[in-house]
């Protein structure tokens, strides 16, 4: 089912794919926090934007790319089921994400065991 969420989270992979990260940052609410398993806590469009620069350029480095396999949800809230690839290898993991107005309120991750 579509919805706010469902439609604002294609639009967060649409850009991500396309790799334009200032257009995937400005879906994030001004005090949106996203948890990274990895990398930690940022909170706020502007380390967003900061955390979302240097994935930039790990995805560079390592010639990954994300890729979207499953996407649901609406209302508020949705998750997507996503694959990471790059010359190490291939990763999977869950993304759940809390969106009002059209923007994104809370992002966390969850990796698959490596």
């Amino acid at each position: 089912m579509a919805g706010d969420a469902y439609d604002t989270i294609e639009k967060f992979w649409a850009t991500q794919d396309g790799g334009d990260y200032e257009a995937t940052v400005a879906l994030f609410a001004d005090d949106a926090v996203l948890e990274d398993p990895l990398y930690g806590t940022f909170t706020g469009r502007e380390a967003i934007g900061g955390f979302m620069a240097k994935m930039n350029e790990a995805v560079a480095q390592t010639e990954g790319s994300f890729r979207l396999l499953e996407l649901a949800g609406g209302g508020d809230s949705a998750w997507a089921k996503w694959e990471w690839t790059s010359t190490k290898g291939v990763r999977t993991g869950v993304g759940i994400y809390r969106v009002a107005n059209g923007q994104i309120t809370y992002y966390r991750d969850y990796l698959d065991e490596a």
